[in-house]
């Protein structure tokens, strides 16, 4: 039986929400050995001003009950946010990273304001010069559906090749993770990039293809940007699984929908709560990995464990947790009544994983 001991991890792309389900979740998170979390600011409300996002970083930390070393939560990019903001909050500790949404461009993302807004207002500006990470929801905003999912181009696909590279010539020092890349394209600019360029990959980006999604309609499978083509998860897979990564880390983008369908359409998001090191172990296997290997572990560790950890600049966890070659099945989240289906199950088939979790101390 393979069987890997890995430190505890940091999931650097999670959602929470803010009603009861928020403890019920991190509790999830606990369970699958983080050591702490990057949870979203695309709250209702939106966490737009510097108390907001204090506040709930504490909420998360509180929820954790003594067992997160860490919380960090980005400020909303709004039309409100100013220079003088950024420069406080990084000043009085508060401010670690700030989220760029593109206007309307998934689940809570319609108080944001155009990529621009920040290079010509100073916001950018003021990140670089103090260090701040800068988030960001990889997808161009407000274009036709031909535009926007097509088979010579989509909406992730112009944000990297017509807006990112501008941020990057315009503010060269400024640190950037491109959050749950899904293209080709998005891997060969991260790639191109400077060292401080990064990107967050989630499980169901590197188990999916967009023939998984609609192919029956697996609408858990529903988020955003969507799951694309073989080619890119090819490239998703190479660039996680690569020896000498240094810019792929782990970022599951878990996002707990009580109804994933509703009258308006089907919420995006995935939820992958108590289940992402299983699914990651599993992508890796699927990429071709040796997992028995000093080599496949090594970088299967690297990308869950250790290259966002020090990009942001976390405790090094002291404890362990244990992935096993063995069979555990995915089970339903159930918080007041309300179920909240992981990924597994929502694929259809019993929810049973090819590998399973075992956290201590030692």
């Amino acid at each position: 039986m393979i069987s890997i001991k890995l430190p505890y991890w940091y999931d650097l792309h999670a959602h929470f929400r803010q009603d009861a389900l928020l403890p019920a979740t991190i509790k999830d998170h606990v369970a699958m050995a983080c050591a702490g979390v990057l949870g979203m600011p695309n709250t209702k409300p939106p966490l737009t001003t510097l108390p907001q996002i204090a506040a709930y970083r504490e909420q998360l930390l509180s929820a954790g009950e003594g067992a997160l070393l860490e919380a960090i939560v980005p400020l909303y990019l709004s039309a409100e946010t100013t220079p003088a903001m950024i420069e406080s909050g990084a000043r009085d500790g508060i401010l670690k990273a700030c989220k760029y949404y593109p206007p309307h461009g998934t689940t809570g993302a319609e108080h944001g304001a155009a990529l621009q807004t920040y290079i010509e207002n100073g916001v950018f500006a003021a990140m670089e010069a103090a260090g701040i990470v800068l988030c960001v929801h990889g997808e161009e905003h407000g274009l036709p559906p031909e535009a926007y999912f097509d088979r010579a181009q989509n909406a992730e696909e112009i944000f990297y090749t017509q807006r990112l590279p501008r941020v990057v010539d315009v503010f060269p020092k400024l640190k950037i993770v491109g959050e749950h890349l899904t293209t080709k394209i998005g891997v060969d600019f991260i790639l191109s990039a400077p060292a401080h360029v990064k990107a967050s990959v989630t499980p169901q980006h590197l188990l999916y293809t967009v023939g998984h999604l609609l192919q029956g309609f697996k609408y858990h499978l529903y988020c955003l940007p969507l799951v694309k083509f073989d080619a890119d998860r090819a490239a998703l897979r190479a660039a996680v699984t690569a020896a000498n990564n240094t810019k792929f880390f782990a970022g599951t983008d878990s996002a707990p929908h009580a109804q994933k369908l509703t009258p308006c359409g089907c919420a995006a998001g995935c939820y992958t709560g108590g289940i992402a090191p299983q699914l990651y172990a599993q992508a890796f296997e699927e990429a071709g990995i040796d997992m028995q290997s000093a080599e496949g572990v090594a970088a299967f560790e690297a990308f869950l464990c250790t290259i966002g950890r020090d990009f942001y600049g976390l405790p090094v966890p002291q404890h362990y947790f244990t992935l096993r070659k063995q069979p555990q099945k995915a089970e339903i989240l159930r918080v007041n009544g309300q179920d909240i289906v992981p990924l597994p199950l929502g694929m259809g088939g019993d929810g049973v994983m090819n590998w399973s979790l075992i956290t201590h101390s030692d």
